[in-house]
């Protein structure tokens, strides 16, 4: 970004942080309490970007800023204003952008761990270069504009010497010119020019031949005239992952929060955005899109028993400091939900189990009303998409919801108290959005089209996307007192409501006697927020068109050890590694990309707006879409994917060695009986699968728990629990990269079609029973022939394609090179009713369970509404159109 163009962008948001709206602004005329994290060493956008760092600064690390810094402020602010943002009163201001000094302009980026010092590094680097022949040994490894020239003299060199070697099979000597010049006939200028022409024509022969012989020119695909053997460069990827790399990117990305939008977030773009660029990527950009984001008001939010007067009592809200260090780590985002409706509603506390639809009915069917009550309910169990339990109180009359974290299902093992315990601590907050995400993806003021600035929105207000009440997360510790004062109101609950929070003698549901319980949630709503995708491409020799693209989220509720931070710090550590291959001159068949996703949290929007502005594209050159996240948060292997992945994940299994059992990948897979899950909703993927027919997987190495959401998922919850010696995240970036070369790199696709047919034929016999259970004693017709038939055929069809070898080329510019493309249904009007912007047959999430799979979901909504005719007339339709991309496999 140019000075121009800051100045523009500064000038921009003027109005926001100066004008009466303002949250600075705001909490100055708000007496608040003294700051107690005054100290936080969080870096001004002018270190955070230096490139020399501080002398309390490690390589990498954003967050050790000197406290001479701290009191020159931060990013241009005051010291009042500086503390107001780090200590939470106002962290959630747009971007300021008054430097923009490069992050990685030196070696800031390279890890200082282990005894690596960025000189060593490099200076390995360089030597390793030198080793082959890639740079001279006398010359800048820095200077990629010497190295060019250094080349070509070299090029130059070998020219002139194999020019002055080559023996030709005879004896022959230019004759001389006297001796010519006597046996010419008088006409003698046509001779001459005769002559002259031969000797031409030898000449560039002899030239030619000398340019290929030196290989002053690349005539292999690597472009250095230096073909590459496929194992070699697998190995390479497989045996440069650096384990001390991630540890050090993953300390960076940790050191402040970073919800989207905002600063920190802006700051972190701005370094993933020099991370690619340095690392020799082609085309980085940083992509803003502009979409609906809240944010919480420092004094707009509480949760209280209002009366009866002897009762009253208020939660605290935020989380305790989410370390023990009392230098590190303070900054804490505000506990709120994203998308979350702005209100100030009071009523009667009444416990609703987890927030189902059925849990409500339960409640009805019991005598309990629930109009104009404050739900209280768990999150998982029954309805594991927050957003639907908001949405299920709404629909059951309650004015507002409050969702807490109970430690049977989010909280601490039974005897075990943090730091000791593994998942959520006493005053831990699981924050996350409560957009209907299982109705619309991305920005929901833009559904179907992307967020661009000059985009037509629709209103807020009525908005199928969100919901139309106040919702709040809440710790355990504070949901304690309100579980208490429920006692002798409404009925006891049973059995299976019974959380595990402590001290509550008995569980009550609550009803209209219950005490008044006030919530509000006042809130800054931004229609049109920045938020920033980086994008950075290596580009394929052969069909450059074609795409694999590899993503992770950024943003985060808060600091992000594991979600998003270790999938960051793999992508950093393989985009690294593949940079130095394209230094070698090597290059893929196919175009990789590598993107980190802003928005998230929100709705999936970064992601969903990047598709939505390249599905045309996506549809026709989409290969594959590879996805992290919570990358690490245990040892266990867990993939889901488009069936088609599945022959080549397993054999990128098969080469890797688990570090706890010593033993590969795939032999613990098949030992356990693992299986590719379907994919649902919940992250980047989604939009790839179910929008644009892009075949998509995604990854992760889980555990038993971790603090899900919370601020204490950071980098000491990683280094103590989630992954010590981070040698998950060493072995999921190796499994990263090997599947990258499987999909950019085989001369043929390795498609498994037999796998996603018989897949297929599982999906559809799922969904025949489920339609006998769900028609059970109601009557109605429903025939699901035409889909097992449409099952069936595939899997001849498969079997054909797979036993039948084809040109590699057939392969990549025919029609099965965008298989899944041809399972969306794109008709005029088509896709789910209802939910038109997900246009795949067989994927989706579930209309009342926003994470998880529904296998021919029009189908199925058609018959979680009885609506038997519907139902069939859907499944007609798959029917047809898995039936015509099938045949596509053999025509």
């Amino acid at each position: 970004m140019n000075r121009r163009e800051i100045a523009t962008y500064t000038d921009a948001h003027r109005r926001y942080k100066e004008g009466p709206r303002s949250p600075l602004r705001r909490l100055q005329m708000v007496n608040e309490k003294t700051n107690k994290y005054e100290n936080l060493p969080i870096p001004t956008y002018e270190e955070a970007t230096s490139s020399r760092p501080t002398s309390a600064q490690s390589h990498v690390g954003v967050g050790e800023a000197s406290s001479d810094a701290e009191r020159q402020g931060l990013l241009g602010r005051n010291e009042n204003e500086t503390r107001l943002w780090r200590n939470g009163q106002n962290g959630y201001q747009r971007p300021t952008v008054e430097s923009a000094r490069s992050s990685l302009e030196s070696e800031d980026f390279l890890p200082s761990s282990a005894g690596i010092s960025p000189r060593s590094s490099v200076e390995g680097l360089r030597q390793e270069m030198v080793e082959m022949e890639v740079l001279d040994p006398l010359m800048d490894g820095a200077a990629g504009s010497s190295r060019i020239r250094n080349q070509i003299s070299k090029r130059i060199t070998s020219l002139t010497n194999t020019l002055s070697s080559i023996h030709l099979p005879f004896q022959f000597r230019f004759p001389s010119f006297n001796y010519i010049r006597s046996r010419l006939p008088e006409n003698r200028t046509v001779v001459l020019v005769n002559v002259g022409r031969f000797l031409a024509l030898i000449f560039v022969l002899l030239l030619v031949y000398a340019l290929f012989v030196s290989d002053i020119f690349p005539v292999g695909r690597t472009g250095t005239g230096q073909p590459y053997d496929p194992e070699s460069v697998r190995a390479f990827v497989q045996g440069n992952v650096d384990e001390n790399r991630i540890r050090d990117y993953l300390e960076r990305l940790t050191a402040h929060d970073h919800v989207a939008g905002t600063e920190g977030d802006y700051i972190l773009a701005k370094w993933v955005e020099e991370h690619f660029a340095t690392a020799g990527l082609d085309q980085v950009e940083l992509k803003e899109y502009q979409v609906y984001l809240n944010y919480p008001r420092a004094s707009g939010r509480r949760v209280a028993v209002v009366h009866p007067p002897e009762m009253a009592w208020e939660a605290r809200l935020e989380e305790e400091s989410a370390s023990g260090d009392p230098n590190t780590y303070k900054k804490q985002t505000f506990v709120f939900h994203g998308h979350s409706r702005a209100g100030n509603v009071t009523g009667p506390l009444v416990y609703a189990n987890y927030g189902s639809r059925e849990d409500f009915r339960e409640l009805a069917d019991s005598g309990i009303e629930v109009k104009g009550a404050i739900a209280l309910v768990r999150h998982y169990g029954t309805q594991g998409d927050r957003a639907l339990k908001v949405k299920a109180a709404e629909m059951a009359g309650a004015v507002g919801c409050i969702i807490y974290s109970d430690p049977m299902e989010d909280g601490f093992r039974r005897g075990d108290t943090w730091p000791t315990g593994r998942w959520m601590p006493s005053d831990g907050v699981q924050r996350g959005a409560v957009s209907l995400m299982s109705w619309i993806v991305g920005d929901v003021l833009t559904p179907g089209w992307a967020s661009t600035k000059d985009a037509k929105r629709i209103s807020k207000e009525g908005n199928p996307g969100l919901v139309n009440i106040p919702s709040l997360p809440l710790a355990w510790r504070d949901a304690q007192r309100l579980l208490q004062v429920l006692k002798n109101h409404g009925r006891k609950v049973p059995t299976d409501w019974v959380g595990g929070v402590p001290d509550v003698e008995e569980w009550w549901s609550g009803d209209q006697t219950s005490p008044l319980v006030h919530l509000s949630n006042l809130q800054d709503e931004e229609e049109r927020q920045p938020v920033w995708n980086v994008i950075g491409r290596i580009t394929g020799l052969e069909q450059k068109e074609k795409q694999i693209i590899i993503g992770n989220h950024r943003d985060a509720w808060c600091l992000g050890g594991s979600d998003p931070g270790s999938g960051t710090a793999i992508l950093l550590e393989v985009v690294r590694i593949f940079g130095k291959l394209v230094g070698f001159g090597w290059r893929p068949l196919r175009t990789i990309v590598f993107a980190n996703w802003d928005g998230e949290e929100y709705n999936l929007i970064g992601s969903t707006e990047w598709v939505e502005d390249n599905v045309q594209d996506l549809r026709q050159n989409g290969m594959g879409y590879i996805n992290l996240d919570a990358a690490v948060t245990g040892s266990e292997f867990h993939a889901s994917a488009s069936p088609l992945f599945q022959s080549a994940l397993l054999h990128v299994l098969g080469r890797i060695i688990d570090p706890m059992n010593n033993r590969t990948l795939r032999s613990l897979w098949d030992e356990n009986g693992s299986q590719l899950q379907g994919l649902g909703a919940g992250s980047d993927y989604v939009a790839f699968q179910d929008i644009s027919g892009t075949s998509s997987l995604d990854m992760s190495f889980d555990g038993p728990g971790f603090p899900y959401h919370s601020c204490y998922d950071n980098f000491e919850w990683m280094k103590k629990f989630g992954d010590p010696d981070f040698q998950y995240h060493k072995v999921l970036a190796q499994v990263l990269a090997l599947l990258i070369l499987e999909l950019s790199d085989r001369q043929v696709l390795p498609y498994d079609f037999k796998a996603y047919a018989f897949a297929v034929k599982g999906y559809a016999n799922d969904l025949e029973a489920y339609a006998k259970e769900q028609m059970k004693g109601e009557g109605g017709q429903f025939d699901a022939e035409p889909l097992q038939g449409a099952a069936d055929q595939f899997i001849r069809n498969a079997k054909i394609f797979q036993d039948w070898e084809q040109e590699w080329s057939d392969v990549v510019y025919g029609s099965v090179a965008n298989f899944e493309t041809h399972l969306l249904d794109l008709e005029e009007g088509g896709g789910l009713l209802g939910r038109e912007q997900f246009k795949h047959i067989i994927f989706a999430p579930q209309a009342w369970s926003g994470y998880d799979t529904a296998y021919f979901p029009a189908v199925r909504d058609a018959l979680d509404q009885q609506n038997w005719s519907l139902a069939q007339q859907q499944l007609d339709k798959a029917a047809a159109i898995l039936n015509k991309a099938t045949d596509k496999l053999l025509h």
